[in-house]
């Protein structure tokens, strides 16, 4: 089902805002090197989200954080990892020392031929929900790339002196499909990748309404006059998607109008999430270099919006969006970013993905022996990064270990700006100098 969205138009990134994107220290993560152990031996892991509560708060069923992350065999050439991604889980007390739990959601119970990026919601009666993109259809004998909003629920979290497992049965079901008008279907479809995906679990703390945002593309007829008529431009038209619950059921959606598009901008804006602080709503997603339109520049980064309420006038982050990238001679060495709010900053978490490489495409690590492409990708966890927040703007603050993702209690250490960032004045609402 749709509902008329609540405003006017939708707000858009746009090409002038985009055209300001450039590699700022504050914004630049630096040099990852390979940990001295993975967060799995024995699978390659990549894009990872927490277990949260109905209200966005993480979840410590237990005392245990849990995460979730797309996985596959170690042995898998890593370029092969997304046509049998599975979905596993790990715990951690620490939230440093994570402990493998198993797969999440069986693939021969799940709809699509695999399963892609989610979410994950504990509800307030130990209800488990676990959000996926049905990727594919079950049973097929070659890949297609049908996407899907899905969802698992029925489970419940167990936890005992010796560790926390996830327990069915779990009934799946699909809860929604791009419908045409507001989201591109794959008939639609002329751009280089098709999306509709990554259902993310939102409660707005304003008014405890209940959304689902994910990523689509916008439908551009052919003739249109976006983007002035270039054709070349309308092709990327990536879009941040919600669909809202009337009745607070978490598998009962219906679509509503996007919450922001980048049509002539860039076709991808993928994992979608809010972090809500002082009534400011900081809307987050990862893009790739390749997904811009011709005429403008990105990078593999993180890029965020802020809004005074959810379905506001998003604007860049930073003037251009740009919010965390890789170093340029690194472009590639993490991606698929994750934010959450740890007490005044903000926590970064994403994968460790291809390292000592320095080539313009990550297409070109199809032209490595394989035995090069298995050592240079990290497949774990990448290290956390610390942001500073305020006033429009964010910038870098400091670096954590690979996977430590800290609990509510802990305390961070104290960042010396002049020596590793550059010089700040106070610690919020200014400039990178």
């Amino acid at each position: 089902m749709t509902e008329q969205t609540p405003g006017s138009a939708t707000p858009a990134w746009t090409r002038d805002q985009a055209a300001t994107i450039t590699r700022r220290d504050d914004a630049t993560a630096p040099i990852i090197y390979p940990p001295a152990s993975t967060t799995d031996s024995e699978n390659h892991i990549w894009d990872t989200w927490l277990l949260r509560e109905r209200d966005g708060s993480i979840a410590t069923p237990g005392g245990y954080r849990v995460i979730f992350c797309l996985s596959a065999s170690a042995e898998l050439l890593p370029g092969k990892r997304h046509d049998v991604a599975t979905i596993r889980y790990y715990y951690s007390k620490d939230g440093e020392q994570w402990n493998r739990g198993g797969v999440a959601v069986e693939p021969d119970e799940a709809f699509g031929s695999r399963q892609w990026a989610g979410s994950a919601m504990l509800d307030d009666d130990g209800t488990c929900y676990l959000y996926y993109t049905a990727a594919g259809e079950s049973g097929e004998d070659e890949l297609t790339y049908t996407q899907r909003l899905a969802c698992a629920s029925g489970g419940t979290v167990e936890t005992s002196g010796q560790g926390l497992s996830l327990q069915g049965p779990w009934e799946h079901e699909i809860l929604a499909e791009p419908d045409g008008e507001w989201y591109e279907t794959e008939d639609q479809s002329r751009g280089m990748i098709y999306t509709f995906r990554d259902p993310w679990f939102f409660e707005d703390p304003a008014d405890g309404e209940t959304y689902l945002l994910f990523e689509a593309n916008t439908p551009v007829p052919e003739g249109s006059d976006a983007c002035g008529g270039d054709a070349a431009q309308q092709e990327f038209n990536g879009s941040i998607g919600i669909a809202h619950s009337p009745t607070g059921d978490p598998t009962d959606w219906n679509l509503q109008g996007p919450l922001l598009d980048a049509v002539g901008v860039n076709q991808e804006l993928e994992r979608p999430h809010i972090v809500v602080d002082d009534g400011q709503y900081y809307l987050f997603t990862a893009s790739h270099v390749h997904t811009f339109a011709p005429g403008l520049s990105g990078y593999d980064a993180l890029y965020g919006f802020v809004a005074d309420d959810l379905r506001g006038e998003y604007e860049p982050l930073n003037g251009s969006g740009l919010v965390l990238t890789n170093p340029a001679n690194a472009p590639f060495q993490a991606y698929s970013w994750m934010v959450y709010q740890h007490r005044d900053e903000l926590l970064v978490t994403s994968f460790f993905n291809y390292y000592d490489f320095d080539r313009p495409s990550l297409d070109d690590v199809a032209l490595l022996p394989e035995n090069e492409q298995m050592r240079r990708f990290g497949g774990t966890l990448a290290p956390t990064v610390r942001l500073g927040f305020g006033d429009g703007e964010t910038w870098l603050r400091g670096v954590l270990d690979h996977g430590h993702l800290p609990t509510e209690d802990e305390e961070l250490p104290p960042v010396e700006f002049a020596e590793r960032y550059g010089t700040r004045e106070e610690e919020s609402g200014y400039s990178y100098r």
